[in-house]
């Protein structure tokens, strides 16, 4: 090979590099502007959003502390006389340190402290509505993976539907229902059980999507139905990612239906709205101790149950 041959490779390869380089600055440069962009944007947001309150947020800024110390209890055995309704020596007749009065007996002197059934009437609202929108979100999904219906119309139908139910927040839902049904637990199951689908439905079509077909072309093959290829070719592939995902929802649910209880959807969002509001420090820190160890109990019973039905080899590092 000659020094003419070897000349035009050197060429090649230098252009290369200098496109390489050219390109590299070009992306440099846009992302350098993007970010800017975006800065700039993020300050202005900030700066209007300051101006709209009639406050002036950061002018308020300071002043966070001194409502956080409003709800610091003076005494804090208070706090655990509050979440298991025993008489405060605080009490002077008033509804600050009024602990054994919203006791729920059961059967004679037995009682369940007040918050306890607040928090089980949230669980319950929570679990009934998943357990619901879970049976209803399954067979949607079916129908609309683009994999399992073969009928554009029905899929398109199904993904619209489930894209309205999850449009407006549950709170929204529960205003509406509330003002037609009244306020309590109905409503924010209602509201809960309508945004569940259409969440659910989503993340289940996508599983639905991603399945082996194999069994399903075998089904089809020896002359099985539609429903007989979704219930024994795709549904004991999905059913492991579906229950997931249902306890995720069902941790995300008792979070929502705490929220809905702040405006009379029952429950303990409710009285630890009241709570808050009137500056009660001791039944608010119970409210909020209750309500972190219930959300803990939720997570990890959750986990405990997915690898009970997926089995622990899933959780295993593979080498």
């Amino acid at each position: 090979m000659t020094i003419a041959d070897t000349q035009p490779h050197m060429q090649s390869t230098q252009e290369i590099g200098t496109a390489w380089d050219r390109m590299i600055a070009r992306r440099r440069f846009y992302t350098i502007l993007g970010l800017v962009i975006l800065i700039a944007a993020f300050l202005s947001s900030v700066r209007f959003a300051d101006e709209s309150n009639a406050g002036h947020f950061f002018e308020r800024l300071p002043h966070l502390f001194d409502f956080l110390s409003w709800l610091i209890p003076k005494d804090w055995n208070d706090v655990w006389h509050a979440l298991f309704d025993i008489a405060s020596v605080n009490d002077k007749g008033g509804e600050e340190f009024n602990f054994d009065k919203g006791r729920v007996y059961v059967w004679g002197a037995f009682y369940i402290p007040e918050y306890f059934e607040l928090m089980i009437v949230t669980i319950n609202v929570a679990l009934i509505s998943t357990i619901i929108a879970f049976v209803f979100a399954v067979p949607l999904s079916f129908f609309a993976a683009r994999n399992l219906t073969s009928s554009w119309p029905l899929r398109v139908f199904t993904k619209r539907l489930m894209e309205f139910l999850r449009a407006f927040p549950e709170i929204v839902i529960a205003g509406l229902f509330s003002a037609i049904l009244s306020i309590g637990p109905v409503a924010a199951i209602i509201a809960i059980t309508l945004h569940t689908i259409g969440a659910l439905g989503k993340l289940f079509y996508e599983v639905a999507e991603n399945i082996d077909m194999k069994p399903h072309e075998g089904m089809k093959a020896v002359g099985a139905n539609w429903w007989e290829r979704v219930r024994f070719a795709a549904l004991p592939q999905v059913l492991p990612n579906f229950t997931s995902y249902a306890l995720l929802r069902l941790e995300i649910n008792v979070r929502a239906s705490t929220i809905i209880g702040a405006v009379g959807g029952g429950g303990i969002g409710e009285e630890l709205k009241l709570s808050i509001s009137r500056g009660f420090g001791a039944k608010t820190m119970a409210l909020v101790l209750l309500l972190f160890v219930t959300i803990v109990a939720v997570d990890q019973f959750s986990a405990w149950l997915r690898r009970r039905l997926v089995g622990e080899h899933a959780f295993l590092l593979q080498h």
